[in-house]
C-alpha cells in the first residue's frame, strides 16, 4: 500500500531519526520545517518544505495528498514565554489540524508530552494511566494539553482520526533516575509511530511514549491495544545512570521541569 506522511518538525531530534527509520517501500515522507534539513539522499522517497505550520497556506499545501500527519513540531522545554507557546504550540497545533481536515487527511499523531500530566504525585507501587486528567507542570505542559484538546474536538466534530502520544524522554540511552522509568529509545519510538501509521480506525487515542521499563510506571495498555511492542529496557543502562535525583523527584512530583520562571535554555527538550 503506497502512502505519504508528513512529519512536522523533522528536523529535530525525534524527527531526524523518524526520517530514517520510517522509511519503507511505498512510502513518501513530506518533511517540514523551520529549519535547514540535510538534502534528499540517493533513493529516499521524500520531499523536504522549508516553512512553518503556523503559516495557514504553507501547511495547507503540505496536506494536499497526504494520508497521515505526525505532528511532532513545536516549541520545546526550555522556558519560552506564554506568548511563544501560545502562538506556536497552541495556535500552530490548531493550524495542522485544520490544514488536515479541510484537505481530508485521515489521520494526525501528536507529540503530546509526559509535562502535559507532570504534577500528579508519583505513588510508589501505582500505574499511572493512560488517559489521565490533565496536571501540567508548566506552561510548555499546558500547551500539550491544549493541543490534546484541539486533538479531541477535531475528533468529535470532524471526524478526525487522532492519536496523541505522551512521549516520554527520548534519548539514545537513559541519563538520570526520571528516565529509568520514562525513557524512549530510539528502536521503541520508531515501533510506536509505526504502530499510530498502521492501526486500523483508531478514533481518538491518548497512548504514552515509553519504553518497557522495569521502573516504568505509565500504562502501555493503550499503546499495545494500537499494536506497540515496546522491546528496551532502562534497566540495562541502571550502572551509567547517576543516582541523584532530578530537582522535582526531592519535592515528590512525577517529572522533572523548569519553573515558570526559570530563563530560556535553562533546560533542554525530553
Amino acid at each position: 500500500m503506497n502512502e505519504t506522511v508528513l512529519l512536522t518538525g523533522s528536523a529535530g531530534e525525534i524527527g531526524r531519526h523518524l526520517r530514517s527509520s520510517l522509511r519503507r517501500a511505498g512510502r513518501r515522507l513530506v518533511l517540514f520545517d523551520v529549519a535547514e534539513q540535510a538534502p534528499i539522499e540517493d533513493g529516499e522517497d521524500a520531499e523536504i518544505v522549508t516553512a512553518s505550520f503556523s503559516d495557514p497556506a504553507a501547511i495547507r499545501e503540505a496536506c494536499d495528498g497526504v494520508d497521515a500527519v505526525i505532528h511532532l513540531g513545536g516549541l520545546s522545554t526550555a522556558g519560552y514565554s506564554f506568548a511563544d507557546y501560545l502562538e506556536v504550540n497552541v495556535e500552530g497545533t490548531r493550524q495542522v489540524l485544520e490544514a488536515a481536515r479541510t484537505s481530508g487527511v485521515a489521520r494526525v499523531i501528536y507529540a503530546s508530552s509526559h509535562h502535559a500530566v507532570g504534577f500528579h504525585p508519583n505513588t510508589p507501587g501505582s500505574v499511572v494511566p493512560d488517559y489521565l486528567f490533565a496536571r501540567p507542570d508548566s506552561y510548555y505542559g499546558v500547551s500539550k494539553v491544549v493541543g490534546e484538546a484541539l486533538a479531541s474536538l477535531y475528533h468529535d466534530r470532524y471526524g478526525l482520526d487522532v492519536i496523541c502520544v505522551r512521549l516520554g524522554s527520548y534519548r539514545s540511552a537513559p541519563t538520570d533516575q526520571r528516565t529509568l522509568w520514562n525513557w524512549l529509545s530510539p528502536g521503541d519510538c520508531t515501533r510506536l509511530f509505526e504502530a499510530t501509521l498502521s492501526v486500523s480506525s483508531p478514533g481518538f487515542r491518548v497512548v504514552w511514549g515509553v519504553s518497557a521499563n522495569t521502573r516504568r510506571i505509565a500504562s502501555l495498555d493503550e499503546a499495545a491495544s494500537i499494536g506497540y511492542v515496546a522491546l528496551d529496557d532502562a534497566e540495562d543502562y541502571v550502572a551509567s545512570v547517576s543516582p541523584e535525583p532530578e530537582r522535582w523527584d526531592r519535592i515528590g512530583g512525577l517529572y522533572s521541569e523548569p519553573t515558570i520562571d526559570d530563563p530560556p535554555g535553562s533546560r533542554t527538550a525530553t
